[in-house]
């Protein structure tokens, strides 16, 4: 299952991790999420041990929504260093994912 951030616990995850993270911003109710989700879940599979694949719920952590500007969900963010490097805003394929996530892994 994917690593769960939250506002508390998004520095310590997602900013200074030492690998690659890939961050879902998703809610409930969000059809474009659910759709999302499963290609989610699969990545982290494929990637536990070369990056952070990750989700939060951008309605309950609303100081990390708010921080990066998510106004559309789902929204995907790369972060390397602490950095955002890609995202992608919107449903896409998992190999668009897959293509972004090895781009950076470079």
């Amino acid at each position: 299952m994917a690593v769960v951030i939250t506002d508390d616990n998004f520095d310590e995850l997602v900013l200074r991790s030492d690998k690659l993270v890939l961050l879902d911003f998703w809610a409930d109710w969000c059809s474009p999420c659910k759709m999302v989700s499963p290609v989610v879940e699969e990545l982290y599979k494929d990637y536990k041990d070369i990056a952070v694949i990750a989700k939060i719920d951008a309605e309950r952590n609303p100081e990390t929504s708010k921080k990066y500007g998510i106004c559309n969900i789902p929204a995907l963010l790369f972060f390397k260093n602490g950095e955002i490097v890609d995202r992608q805003i919107g449903a896409a394929p998992k190999s668009t994912l897959v293509e972004k996530l090895s781009k950076q892994l470079i």
